[in-house]
């Protein structure tokens, strides 16, 4: 009769599924437990592992193009336009962009339509997080519920092995007592 490895076994005693039908957090966590080492990760660390670079650089255009901060210094820099072209240089006949600003509106729009999407992926990304952390904490959880209950399991043989020996000794002391 051929034995199952460690792992069959875990898999079978634990989770009462074959290994071939375990998932990979499944796989991960039986295996953590058949090596003693721990499954918690870090969800940010592990999604800053698998970055890419276009990754991390939408994440910031996003974080900047989502602050206040820069909603004040472009609100500066448009009414500082404005002003330039309508009174100042305009007062001089040297306004590069006069009412109605058309290249004002065409940098505007270049970048909406470059900065939209960039914060499309940096959304997409944090969902990918956000599967990423639940995914984590579902190995977490389950590596817990399965040392909570082989610990039940450890707990339930001591206190079957302890009645085992009290009834022994209590069959012991009734042989051994003198018949009335």
């Amino acid at each position: 009769m051929a034995t199952q490895s460690p792992l069959a076994d875990l898999s079978q005693r634990l989770l009462g599924k074959a290994p071939g039908e375990l998932d990979d957090e499944e796989r991960r966590v039986l295996a953590g437990i058949e090596a003693g080492t721990t499954v918690s990760r870090d969800a940010a660390d592990v999604s800053d592992e698998r970055s890419s670079y276009g990754d991390r650089l939408a994440d910031r255009v996003a974080a900047v193009g989502g602050s206040w901060g820069f909603i004040i210094a472009f609100a500066v820099i448009l009414f500082g336009w404005m002003i330039l072209n309508s009174d100042i240089l305009g007062h001089f006949g040297m306004a590069f962009d006069p009412y109605p600003y058309i290249f004002l509106n065409l940098m505007l729009s270049t970048l909406a339509a470059i900065q939209a999407p960039v914060i499309m992926m940096s959304q997409n990304r944090q969902s990918a997080k956000d599967r990423l952390a639940a995914s984590l904490d579902y190995e977490t959880n389950l590596r817990a519920e399965l040392d909570i209950l082989r610990v039940h399991h450890k707990i339930d043989h001591l206190v079957l092995d302890r009645l085992d020996a009290i009834e022994r000794k209590i069959d012991g002391l009734a042989k051994s007592a003198p018949d009335a």
